[in-house]
């Protein structure tokens, strides 16, 4: 399984061996002074990945159809139908993720801000096929030779690293510079994942392998040993993130308490002394004055933690606990609750099930969603993990995040993100993605129930309901514009403008629904550029006069781009995609527009 590409021979540098190249190469390997040097990385190899390699920049982007009856509009919002998304932008994709994933890209790339995601995990008994429509012959051939993964399937490693290869790129490209994902997998896969994802978002931006303890009890089944634990494989995106803190729970702050009723509110005290010796830190060693007895205090072994100017400022602002009566042998330093809300925590890479919840609590909120004992799905996670997951993502402020699940299952993640959000009043978005028939019947139907209310529910925030609403989306047909202006169906004003923006510019159009904003067809503005699309999802429009760009019509955006420009700046320009024009390119140029043909065979070029 790994492997790596032929050596190459290096410039002759004293000491250097020949070294094998990776497939990933990091921001240290493209610094100047190193060009020229392949950077030494372990490579996963496995049957396939020569045809899977570059798969996702193949797969088309496809439109996001919206079914009004299957969506949900928050309270006192106008109904999702028409092709908006409903305006707290939550997100349910019903369809092969690959091609949802692709299909987001155009709105969302590089603005998701948390990733979740459980794939199968391969082990043997789940009977999932891989189905990908990858266009090369021999990959087509290959899969259809080796039929279903199952557990006596000797290539089942190879299939399943060839499903998660192409998306880990995609859900790569979605994720913030900041963002970060967690990927839940057992051991079947652990450690091919974790080579997976040092290829794909670099081994440099591993941040840990978190520990869920998903089960309580012990299972006699087990023929060797009862498993209680699961990975949680967590990468950021790029170094952009340097710092994580989160917010403290209560029973943490059960601990502090406030013993001489300081003003300052509750504390806890920790020790004062260093574990390196006088002799190690030699600069840490004075004496110390003890103000309830006027003893002279020093450690006979060992320095304090603090300096001495530090010190001073810890007696001035009355931080030192000597005791109740004064009579500790050595200070302790006085850490205020107050504070530490302020600074936050440390997570730690270990999910205790008294923390995080277990698989069968999450079976008790699905069944609790659907007021039934007989909801037909095993293992879903719980929401308490959900929620741990994004309190990590978003540190210890942040409370707007977009929260991705491209393997929804029973969507435990966006009742994580409801409940978060009515909890602290927070405008957390969600997206799911299931590809699985009961994309409606199991993931958006128990979304629907919590966001609405659980009649009989004991939790009295079910009861209520977690409030909010979605748009549920099924994938439509590739967005090629050529083939579909000239044979349909036609995409939406708001697909075809993210689309256009998309392959022009390599910019998403952000999370709000692109429509024309005035007669011109502006649609989309950035500092330097205004992009417009005149054009209507119809052919009796488009084969009309209404589409085609005129002297007036360029003469207005003209005007436009003068009022906007800064006196001090570039001058603007305007990107204008239409089925025709009446005036040519030659004089669009000094009015600072470049007209973008939408192909269109059935009208003649004007």
């Amino acid at each position: 399984m790994i492997g790596g590409a032929a050596p190459i021979a290096l410039p002759a540098y004293a000491g250097m061996t020949r070294l094998t190249p990776g497939a990933a190469t990091s921001a240290y390997w493209r610094a100047p002074a190193r060009r020229g040097i392949v950077p030494p990385m372990a490579k996963l190899q496995f049957e396939g990945k020569q045809h899977i390699y570059a798969h996702h920049m193949t797969v088309p982007v496809r439109a996001l159809v919206p079914v009004a009856a299957k969506s949900v509009a928050p309270p006192g919002a106008a109904s999702a139908a028409g092709g908006a998304p409903t305006p707290d932008g939550n997100l349910i994709i019903h369809g092969d993720n690959l091609l949802a994933l692709k299909s987001l890209l155009p709105r969302y790339e590089g603005r998701v801000n948390c990733i979740y995601i459980d794939p199968p995990y391969n082990t043997g008994n789940e009977g999932w096929v891989y189905n990908d429509k990858v266009n090369s012959p021999l990959m087509r051939g290959w899969l259809a030779e080796n039929g279903p993964v199952d557990g006596e399937d000797l290539l089942r490693h190879d299939k399943w690293l060839c499903m998660m290869w192409p998306r880990l790129h995609l859900l790569h490209a979605l994720l913030a510079d900041d963002g970060v994902i967690f990927v839940s997998i057992d051991d079947n896969e652990q450690h091919h994942l974790r080579m997976l994802m040092d290829e794909i978002f670099g081994e440099e931006n591993f941040v840990a392998d978190i520990i869920w303890q998903h089960r309580y009890g012990r299972s006699n089944n087990a023929k060797l040993i009862s498993n209680q634990r699961e990975h949680i494989i967590f990468y950021r995106k790029s170094d952009a993130l340097t710092r994580i803190r989160t917010i403290r729970d209560e029973q943490l702050n059960e601990t502090y308490s406030n013993p001489d009723n300081d003003p300052r509110g509750a504390w806890v005290s920790s020790s004062y002394v260093n574990p390196a010796t006088k002799e190690q830190r030699p600069n840490l060693v004075y004496s110390v004055l003890n103000p309830r007895t006027g003893a002279v205090v020093d450690h006979p072994t060992h320095a304090w933690k603090y300096s001495r100017v530090v010190h001073e400022e810890h007696v001035k602002d009355g931080r030192l606990w000597w005791g109740a009566n004064g009579d500790m042998r050595y200070p302790r330093l006085k850490n205020f609750l107050s504070e530490s809300n302020d600074k936050g925590i440390v997570p730690v890479d270990l999910l205790l099930a008294d923390v995080a919840g277990t698989t069968d609590e999450g079976t008790r909120e699905l069944q609790a969603a659907f007021q039934s004992s007989n909801v037909d799905f095993n293992n879903p996670k719980p929401t308490r993990l959900i929620r741990k997951l994004i309190a990590i993502s978003e540190g210890n402020s942040g409370k707007d995040s977009l929260v991705l699940d491209s393997f929804a299952g029973s969507g435990t993640t966006a009742e994580a993100v409801l409940a978060l959000n009515k909890e602290d009043g927070g405008n957390r978005r969600f997206i799911l993605v299931e590809c699985e028939d009961y994309a409606d019947t199991i993931t958006a139907k128990r979304v629907r129930r919590v966001m609405q209310g659980v009649p009989g529910a004991r939790d009295a925030a079910l009861r209520e309901g977690l409030g909010g609403g979605f748009t549920y989306c099924e994938l439509g047909g590739p967005i090629d514009v050529e083939a579909m202006l000239t044979a349909g169906p036609l995409p939406s004003y708001p697909s075809l403008a993210a689309y256009l923006l998309f392959i022009a510019t390599g910019r998403s159009a952000g999370e709000g629904t692109l429509a024309a904003q005035n007669g011109e067809g502006l649609f989309h503005s950035t500092e330097e550029a205004d992009y417009y699309l005149l054009y209507e999802p119809d052919f009796e429009w488009l084969e009309g006069e209404d589409g085609m760009l005129r002297l007036s019509g360029a003469l207005r955006i003209q005007d436009a781009l003068w009022r906007a420009a800064r006196a001090d700046g570039p001058r603007r320009k305007a990107v204008v995609f239409g089925v025709g024009r009446y005036i040519k390119q030659d004089d669009l140029t000094p009015m600072g527009i470049t007209f973008c043909q939408i192909p269109y065979e059935t009208r003649r070029e004007a």
